[in-house]
């Protein structure tokens, strides 16, 4: 595998699993409006697109339901206060994190989950290891990927050109994204999609284990 300068990774599904802090946080938000609750697979079935998307998926009726931004409202505000009750790096992660740091490489993070919480996992759980935190902020022009916005905003903060930049991520959004940012694209196995699904996808390079991304 070509070895880059820069790293540009997804986060849920690949660098942190919060699997089990989003689900807590949408069933609060759907107790609370008194709507059915998501099992941890029908929740990691909407996630990779951003926070609407993964409302839409949950509440019913979508944003057809009138209480549809209220629910999102409760979501978010649960999410900050709660997403580190379970979330953890996948195992591996830090150490590639750091072998890569220690070796001069950038290191940045694009993610569709909204800024605020992206940057709050990120200082927590990635302090000194990442340059740049980018997360969906409509507000200042960055759009949810697969749209490039975020990485090309990372690309521009860390220096880095198309060829020698790599995109890591667990999802057909990331690879979309990779794709509409003009960079190669490596498929995590780990995450919230499978080989098969990714592999239908048009993904073409795989790892198992964060160590082969160094």
């Amino acid at each position: 595998m070509k070895e880059y300068k820069n790293y540009i990774f997804d986060l849920d599904g690949t660098l942190l699993n919060t699997l089990t802090d989003l689900t807590n946080s949408v069933n609060h938000a759907l107790n609370i409006h008194h709507m059915p609750l998501q099992s941890e697979q029908e929740v990691k079935r909407n996630l990779g697109s951003g926070l609407l998307k993964l409302m839409e998926g949950v509440v019913p009726n979508a944003q057809n339901n009138p209480m549809f931004n209220s629910v999102m409202d409760a979501f978010k505000e649960h999410y900050l206060t709660h997403s580190m009750d379970h979330t953890a790096p996948y195992p591996g992660v830090n150490a590639m994190l750091k072998r890569l740091k220690n070796k001069g490489k950038h290191i940045a993070i694009v993610s569709n989950k909204f800024d605020a919480a992206t940057k709050q996992l990120a200082k927590q759980f990635f302090h000194g290891l990442v340059d740049v935190v980018v997360g969906e902020n409509m507000s200042m022009g960055i759009r949810r990927k697969p749209h490039p916005d975020g990485v090309n905003k990372a690309m521009t903060l860390i220096g880095a050109n198309h060829d020698d930049t790599v995109y890591i991520g667990d999802s057909d959004v990331d690879i979309l994204t990779a794709r509409n940012s003009n960079l190669p694209c490596i498929s995590v196995l780990w995450g919230f999609r499978t080989k098969e699904f990714l592999t239908e996808k048009g993904a073409a390079t795989f790892v198992e284990h964060p160590d082969e991304i160094f």
